[in-house]
């Protein structure tokens, strides 16, 4: 699934600034690879305990951040194509792809970066991660629709399932928040570490890619391995508990990755994200009484449980009846209707983050829900279950959508490899 850096006989480099993370977790470390089930040896190696102790391998079949045990902040930048020349856009993408393999280490952008060029020049690294360690940062790419427009001679190559998202009931978007040529997803376990990801990829984009909107997040609102306890929403409810992990190799292999058969064979390996921005009206939430709140999801608030069970992870029982022989899971709870015994089977893998942006300016927090998600096919996977939630969803009096982007993430890059060698061959 993952290999080794270059020159490195099988062993992932060890930068400075991860000797410093290691050395800071110390005895932890130890703790939490015995707690997943994995040695020390595999703390530094190719596992998913990765990214409980510091790194994760930026090499691989697929690339990281999409199975990678999610991490606790994120910061996602959609980003226009500014320049016409072909050429450019290869040679940023190629510099894109050093400079994440080097952030990925714990390293800077370019050896001594933030204060070892120039007095005269600007300096090769912005500094604000120094002496942090890499914080298990993942950085992944994607190519929007709108790439594949007549700029580049990438039309052949659009992929039948990158759709333009269509405008789903109650959508209320806003195009200063949608759309985009390429995005960059940072996680880490520091902000500051995904901050200054993005802040540099975009730097070294100058002439070539401006911003055109981003997102930061906090406290993941999924999770993607089963090591990973479920965490919670800021509606107060577990958040995806019946995600695809990356212990599901069938799931993944079915619902996420793409394959040659798919059409395009420079996205093999790869998958499709869908981006989209939930404003939540917590304070509206908030005045509804709990039982109202359980009946809206179909779980309850404490364990988890879907109604009628008695545990979290318990399976989902659409068919269970209460008083009255009315379903216990009511037909416009949220749970049924995202269910994939509703959707014909489809699953999507969810990589969701909470986000707070201030308020609103009428005395509302501008808080809710940045919604991240894989599938191997939108059309067949996202489309149909966000219909079915937008048009019956009884949550939807809660939520709106103000953000909508969809991208073609390609697989992983090999050592020597850069993001878009396979798209522009």
């Amino acid at each position: 699934m993952t290999s080794p850096d270059p020159g490195q006989a099988g062993q992932p480099a060890v930068s400075r600034r991860r000797l410093f993370g290691l050395a800071g977790a110390g005895v932890a470390l130890v703790g939490v690879g015995a707690a997943a089930g994995y040695g020390v040896d595999e703390i530094t190696g190719n596992s998913p305990a990765q990214a409980a102790s510091g790194t994760v391998d930026f090499h691989g079949e697929h690339q990281a951040g999409i199975v990678t045990p999610t991490q606790q902040n994120l910061h996602f930048a959609a980003l226009d194509v500014t320049t016409k020349d072909r050429d450019k856009l290869v040679k940023l993408l190629r510099t894109w792809t050093d400079a994440a393999r080097r952030m990925t280490s714990g390293e800077e952008v370019v050896p001594g970066g933030a204060i070892g060029g120039a007095p005269e020049a600007p300096p090769g690294d912005t500094g604000e991660a120094l002496d942090l360690p890499a914080s298990s940062l993942t950085l992944t790419i994607g190519f929007g629709p709108s790439l594949f427009d007549d700029r580049f001679g990438l039309a052949a190559k659009r992929p039948a399932a990158l759709i333009d998202l269509p405008l789903f009931p109650k959508d209320k978007l806003d195009p200063a928040r949608s759309g985009g040529d390429l995005c960059i997803q940072a996680c880490a376990d520091d902000p500051q570490v995904a901050v200054h990801a993005v802040r540099n990829l975009v730097r070294l984009g100058f002439g070539v890619t401006e911003v055109r909107w981003s997102q930061l997040g906090f406290g993941r609102s999924a999770s993607t391995t089963r090591t990973q306890p479920t965490p919670r929403n800021l509606f107060g409810f577990k958040d995806g508990t019946n995600n695809i992990k990356a212990e599901d190799a069938d799931f993944l292999r079915d619902q996420v990755w793409v394959t040659e058969a798919d059409g395009q064979p420079w996205l093999a390996g790869g998958s499709f994200l869908v981006a989209r921005r939930i404003r939540m009206h917590i304070e509206t939430w908030d005045r509804e009484p709990l039982e109202g709140q359980e009946n809206i999801v179909g779980r309850t608030k404490g364990t988890g449980a879907a109604l009628g069970q008695a545990a979290e992870f318990d399976p989902v029982d659409l068919q269970v009846n209460g008083a009255g022989g009315e379903p216990v899971i009511a037909a416009d709870s949220h749970i049924r209707l995202a269910s994939h015994e509703t959707l014909n089977g489809a699953r999507i893998l969810r990589r969701g983050y909470n986000f707070v942006d201030g308020s609103d300016g009428v005395g509302h927090l501008e808080a809710g829900l940045f919604f991240l998600a894989f599938n191997r096919d939108t059309r067949k996977q996202y489309v149909p279950m966000q219909n079915a939630l937008s048009s019956k969803d009884s949550m939807m009096e809660y939520v709106q959508h103000t953000g909508s982007a969809h991208f073609a993430v390609p697989p992983g890059p090999k050592p020597g490899t850069s993001w878009g060698d396979g798209l522009f061959a």
